[in-house]
């Protein structure tokens, strides 16, 4: 039996594989049985129960793959590395170093998501680096960054939520995309207390029903405006934590006087929610509030409040919301941020994002270079200089002076990035594209060489969870003949590309390395070690060296900030990137379904999960769609000023009027992506994929009506 945790998302629930001596017709050859955890406390959902069946996937590559007369064709190990070598010199001879970009995932483990910030900077001498997490996390880590001085998603336990009086989630529904976290809202359901923000009515809204709390309902790209709505109210009603801003608070004052001009009248006409529930959201916060003697309050956001090209302000707002209130640097009260991807946290934090060094260090401060520089035992002008984040990487790819060859690890483009028609244009123009994957998916059909690596249960490393601990990911069952480690794939490139720095393929030795490496930065990690954590400590960074426990709980004393004290800053709505217009009526809002996972590589390869869920779908109101003559099951076209999907319709009283919704895991003809949009947030290039402006059409019907703002 070996003690891991799921592979998917950030919750990172606890789990037991077991390896039956036999195995009947059909039955999965690793067995999963729940293990109890604070996160998870012995529940799954139901992607984690089927997990293990991606290892059996028929369809499991086990060669190498290299393109030969435009047909991927299998190949040897040294074929294929001195292909991709051999080719990287010449078109760096050719177009300089920083012709070579890399992106990585929020998948992999910490162990490999350092190796491969070190790998583009050292080994390939690029700076162009980028990870999927910039569709994640990136808008909650500016502005937490901005404000505390420290990104980590939550800074508490997630057990913590189990006392709150009042949560605000802000674009989060867990009760789909991770179903184990509901437990911890409980409490809060309990006292009225749960307030969920979404356009549409989810299964998460559902819970704040029947006197649990309130689902605020706000028209798609209004949420900064909703969030001012209930600040001005806390502030009227003179709920604001005075004391605390005083002693722990810089910039309040400046905050109230940009409020002030947002009664919640005027909040109802701009986004549809009325103001008798804004002023009821902001008492129930207010009364929960450590300043009132309330049980506590969370504000918490999720993807629906960060994935907008303005996802930065919409957090701050939320954060200048929780500031207000007193809540956070207190036990039983705070903001916190719902990280998505299974190590999304860990995986922003040692070097994949394009701005960055180990311990989340910025890659422009001389003093950060020279530490790293070090460790790897190289030059300090050796590590280039910053990147672009991925927006602007990708915008460089297959350009004459831009980038022509690309590595991609852990993330399937071709379905999960918007305006993914131009993005596979460009992948498909490259002059060397790289995949690492465990299937040939849909990025990797683009390929020139396609890599079989490891998947979750077959290697061994550590991830961080959503609330900053981190966890150990230990091999249950060895990988098939053929297949090999990253880590052995970017030792092997290294030394084919004459890079005389280490690349050890070791995840014990590549972790004490990103100790080493992390030590003294924001995210330290000097202290956490394999002995520790497999004596089954529970260890949350910061944690400085190995007699130091672990912070669990942050800001308890003093922020992260050079003065210790929180920043809240001004925000002003901002209208979506691309608004409705009369070509293109009504709002299409993406999100998940329970039984898929970002791009669905994985999980469409679960023969119970795909059963459950084999199709996109556009969800329609039935009122918009009585317009348009569109019935349950018709086959309907979405189409933006970027491209066309299509998908059969679901009609569903749970959105508004101006509002379809599609999920985005399915490629081809279904993909949502195809329509959604590539304008990027100034500050933390998060990508607009959660709205744009659509028109919407049976096949061979007519056009939509338009919506209003």
């Amino acid at each position: 039996m070996t003690a891991t945790h799921c592979p998917y998302c950030a919750l990172q629930c606890a789990m037991t594989l077991t390896v039956p001596e036999t195995v009947g017709p059909g039955a999965a050859r690793v067995v999963v049985t729940p293990r109890e955890f604070p996160t998870n406390a012995g529940g799954l959902c139901q992607k984690g129960w089927t997990s293990t069946r991606v290892l059996e996937a028929p369809d499991r590559l086990t060669q190498p793959l290299i393109r030969r007369d435009g047909v991927l064709q299998p190949a040897s190990w040294d074929d294929a590395l001195t292909l991709i070598a051999g080719r990287v010199q010449e078109l760096q001879d050719e177009h300089g170093t920083d012709c070579v970009g890399v992106f990585g995932g929020g998948g992999l483990t910490n162990e490999k998501a350092y190796m491969l910030g070190k790998f583009a900077r050292i080994a390939l001498r690029t700076r162009y680096i980028d990870y999927n997490g910039r569709f994640c996390m990136s808008s909650a880590a500016a502005a937490g960054n901005a404000a505390f001085g420290i990104d980590r998603g939550l800074p508490f336990p997630l057990t913590d939520l189990g006392g709150a009086q009042a949560i605000l989630l802000v674009g989060g529904n867990p009760s789909e995309t991770m179903p184990p976290l509901v437990r911890h809202l409980a409490s809060a359901r309990r006292q009225g207390g749960l307030i969920v923000v979404d356009p549409r009515r989810t299964a998460t809204a559902i819970l704040a029903e029947d006197g649990a709390g309130l689902h605020l309902q706000p028209l798609p790209g209004t949420d900064v405006e909703l969030l001012l709505g209930i600040l001005h109210a806390v502030f009227a009603a003179g709920d604001a934590d005075a004391g605390y801003l005083e002693e722990r608070v810089a910039g309040a004052d400046e905050v109230r006087r940009s409020v002030a001009t947002y009664w919640p009248e005027r909040v109802e006409r701009d986004t549809g929610v009325p103001a008798t529930q804004i002023r009821e959201a902001a008492g129930l916060l207010a009364a929960a509030s450590p300043r009132r003697g309330g049980a506590g309050a969370y504000v918490l956001t999720g993807r629906g409040a960060e994935q907008h090209a303005h996802g930065t302000d919409t957090v701050s707002a939320a954060i200048n919301l929780a500031l207000a209130l007193g809540l956070p640097g207190r036990v039983g009260s705070g903001y916190g941020c719902i990280t998505g991807q299974g190590n999304g946290q860990g995986g922003r934090e040692h070097g994949q994002k394009c701005d960055q060094l180990p311990g989340y260090r910025s890659i422009s401060d001389p003093a950060a270079r020279a530490h790293v520089a070090a460790v790897w035992g190289v030059p300090e002008s050796a590590i280039p200089g910053p990147g672009v984040p991925a927006m602007k990487l990708f915008a460089r790819l297959a350009e004459p002076d831009g980038i022509r060859a690309l590595f991609v690890h852990g993330s399937n483009l071709a379905v999960s990035v918007p305006d993914a028609t131009d993005l596979m244009r460009r992948l498909g123009e490259l002059d060397l594209l790289v995949v690492c994957d465990f299937f040939v998916s849909e990025t990797a059909e683009l390929a020139d060489v396609v890599l079989p690596v490891m998947q979750w249960a077959e290697e061994e490393g550590t991830m961080t969870s959503l609330e900053g601990r981190v966890l150990r990911r230990r091999r249950a069952v060895p990988a098939p003949d053929g297949v090999r480690d990253e880590l052995q794939v970017w030792h092997d490139l290294a030394g084919l590309l004459g890079c005389l720095a280490a690349f050890p393929t070791s995840p014990a030795t590549v972790l004490d390395e990103l100790r080493r490496a992390s030590a003294g930065g924001i995210a330290d990690y000097s202290g956490i070690s394999l002995a520790r954590l497999d004596a089954g400590e529970a260890l949350f960074w910061p944690c400085p060296d190995e007699t130091h426990p672990g912070t669990p709980r942050m800001f308890l004393d003093r922020f992260g900030t050079p003065d210790g004290r929180a920043v809240m800053r001004p925000v002003a709505p901002t209208a979506v990137a691309d608004d409705v217009r009369p070509d293109a009526p009504l709002y299409l809002i993406t999100g998940r379904v329970m039984q898929h996972y970002q791009s669905g590589t994985q999980t469409r390869r679960v023969p119970e999960l795909l059963e459950a869920s084999p199709h996109s779908f556009v969800q329609i109101n039935p009122m918009t769609a009585g317009r348009l003559g569109i019935s349950e099951g018709d086959a309907v076209e979405v189409t933006s000023s970027r491209g066309s999907c299509v998908a059969p319709a679901r009609l569903s009283d749970d959105l508004r009027p101006e509002v379809v919704f599609m999920p985005f895991h399915y490629p081809g003809a279904e993909s949502a992506n195809a329509v959604t949009n590539p304008a990027a947030d100034p500050i933390s290039g998060m990508p607009e994929v959660k709205v744009c402006a659509v028109s919407v059409r049976a096949r061979g019907g007519i056009d939509a009506p338009a919506g209003r703002r």
